[in-house]
C-alpha cells in the first residue's frame, strides 16, 4: 500500500481514485444492461413474459450456482486480475449481441446464454471487488472507501435506467449495448493505470474445494457480531424482496396512482442510497464505523412501518419517505458490514467470507418475491405489506444483544481477535 494513503484523506489517494473510476463505468454500464438487455429481448426478439422473467432470473442465477466456489478460486488469485479478467469477459460477451443482430444470429437462447454467462463474470467481481480495496487503503480509510464506493452504485443506480431508455431511444436496443459493452472496457482501463502492486494471493496451498468453502462458512459463522449481521441481513432481504415486488401493484391497484408518479416514487429509493453513500463517510469519521451502522439500524427499521400506511393523498409521502430512509439506512448499513469484515477477516479467508456472506443473504431474495405474492394473494396487498414491514423491524432485535452498541469502531474487534 502506497504509504501516501495512510496519512491523507481516501480521495488524495491516486490509485483509489482509479479504483472508483472504474466502479464508474461499470456501475453506469450494469444498470444501463438493466433497461438495454430486456428491451431487445422485447422489441427485437418479441419475447413474452415468461421469457423475459427466465432471463432477468438467469443474471442471478450464477451466484447460487458457483458463489461459494467463487471465493475459495478468488483467494488463489491475484485480485486486480480477477477484477479485469471479469471485466474482460462481460465486454466481449455483452458487445457479441449487436454482432450476432447484424449478422442475423441473435435469437432468445443466445440472450439467455450470453445473460447466465455475464451473471458468472459479475459473481467473480462481486467476490474480488471487496477483498482488494483493502489492499488500497489503509484500515482506518476502509470506512470512507466503502462510502465513496457507495456513492457510485446508488447513483448509477438512479441515473443508469432512465439513461439506458434514452440511449434505447436515440440508438436502439442493440446498438445500447455496444455502450454497456464499452463501459465494461473502460472499467479494465482504469484498472490497469493502478501503481499499486497486484499482490500475490495469500493463499499458498490449494485445499480441496469442499474443505476451503467449509473454511470461508465456518469462519462466517464462529465470528458472532458477523453470524448476527447474516441473520440479520439474510431476513431483511427476504422482507424487502416481497415488499419490491408487491410496490407496483400497491401503487396501482390498491393507491390507485398514476404510472408517472409511481415511477417517481420509485425512484426516491435511490435518492435515499445517494444520501447514505455521501454521509457515510463523515458519520463514519464523526462517530465512529460500529455507531453508524448502529445509528443507521435504529433510525431506519420503524420509518418501514409508514409505508403501509400510503394513501392518493398527502399520505403518498408515506412511500417516498420510507423509500429513501429505508435505501439511506441500507447503504450506511452495507458500508458498515463490508468494512467490518474487512477490518476482522484475515486477508487469506477475506474472499471466502465475502463470498460466503453474499451467498447466504442474497439466497432469500427469490424466495420473499415468491412468499410475498403467495401472502397478498391470501390476506391482501397492504395487510402483506403490513406483515414484512414487521418482519423487517424485529429482524434487527439479534443485534439488539450484539457486541454492535458498545463498540465505536470495528478496529475495537480487530483488537480482540
Amino acid at each position: 500500500m502506497d504509504p501516501y494513503a495512510m496519512t491523507t484523506g481516501v480521495l488524495r489517494n491516486p490509485d483509489f481514485l482509479r479504483f472508483l473510476s472504474s466502479h464508474v463505468a461499470n456501475e453506469l454500464g450494469a444498470n444501463i444492461s438493466r433497461v438495454a438487455l430486456p428491451l431487445v429481448a422485447v422489441l427485437v426478439l418479441h419475447a413474452g413474459p415468461a421469457e423475459v422473467g427466465l432471463l432477468s432470473a438467469l443474471q442471478t442465477t450464477a451466484f447460487l450456482l458457483i458463489g461459494l466456489p467463487a471465493g475459495v478460486w478468488v483467494d488463489r488469485m491475484r485480485k486486480r486480475r480477477v477484477l479485469m479478467g471479469s471485466d474482460l469477459a462481460r465486454f466481449a460477451l455483452i458487445g457479441s449481441l449487436p454482432l450476432a443482430g447484424e449478422l442475423g444470429l441473435l435469437s432468445i437462447g443466445v440472450l439467455f446464454v450470453v445473460a447466465l454467462l455475464v451473471g458468472v463474470a459479475q459473481v467473480f467481481n462481486d467476490v474480488a471487488d471487496p477483498t482488494y480495496l483493502p489492499e488500497l487503503v489503509s484500515t482506518e480509510q476502509l470506512s470512507d472507501g466503502n462510502s465513496k464506493l457507495e456513492v457510485v452504485r446508488s447513483g448509477a443506480f438512479l441515473a443508469g435506467p432512465g439513461l439506458g431508455g434514452l440511449l434505447v431511444q436515440l440508438l436502439g436496443a442493440p446498438r445500447t449495448l455496444v455502450a454497456t459493452a464499452v463501459a465494461g472496457l473502460a472499467s479494465v482501463l482504469f484498472l490497469s493505470t493502478i501503481k499499486a502492486p497486484d499482490k500475490p494471493p495469500t493463499v499458498t496451498e490449494h485445499t480441496p474445494l469442499v474443505r476451503g468453502i467449509a473454511e470461508g462458512l465456518g469462519y462466517m459463522w464462529r465470528d458472532r457480531l458477523l453470524r448476527m449481521f447474516v441473520a440479520t441481513t439474510a431476513t431483511v432481504n427476504l422482507c424487502i424482496s416481497a415488499v419490491l415486488g408487491l410496490s407496483v401493484l400497491f401503487l396501482a391497484e390498491e393507491v390507485g396512482l398514476a404510472p408517472g408518479i409511481i415511477g417517481l416514487l420509485l425512484m426516491s429509493g435511490g435518492v435515499g442510497g445517494l444520501i447514505g453513500g455521501l454521509s457515510g463517510g463523515w458519520l463514519s469519521r464523526r462517530y465512529g464505523n460500529a455507531r453508524m451502522t448502529w445509528l443507521a439500524v435504529v433510525l431506519g427499521s420503524p420509518v418501514g412501518l409508514l409505508l403501509p400506511m400510503t394513501q392518493a393523498d398527502w399520505r403518498v409521502v408515506c412511500f417516498a419517505i420510507t423509500s429513501m430512509v429505508l435505501s439511506w439506512s441500507a447503504a450506511l448499513s452495507n458500508v458498515g458490514q463490508v468494512t467490518y469484515r474487512q477490518t476482522v477477516t484475515p486477508d487469506h479467508l477475506l474472499g471466502r467470507v465475502n463470498a460466503s456472506v453474499r451467498f447466504v443473504v442474497w439466497g432469500p431474495m427469490a424466495l420473499g418475491a415468491l412468499l410475498g405474492g403467495l401472502v397478498a394473494e391470501q390476506i391482501g396487498v397492504r395487510e402483506a405489506l403490513w406483515v414484512f414491514m414487521v418482519g423487517r423491524l424485529l429482524a434487527f432485535v439479534p443485534l439488539l444483544f450484539s457486541p454492535l452498541p458498545r463498540m465505536r469502531d470495528f478496529t475495537q474487534a480487530q483488537a480482540r481477535s
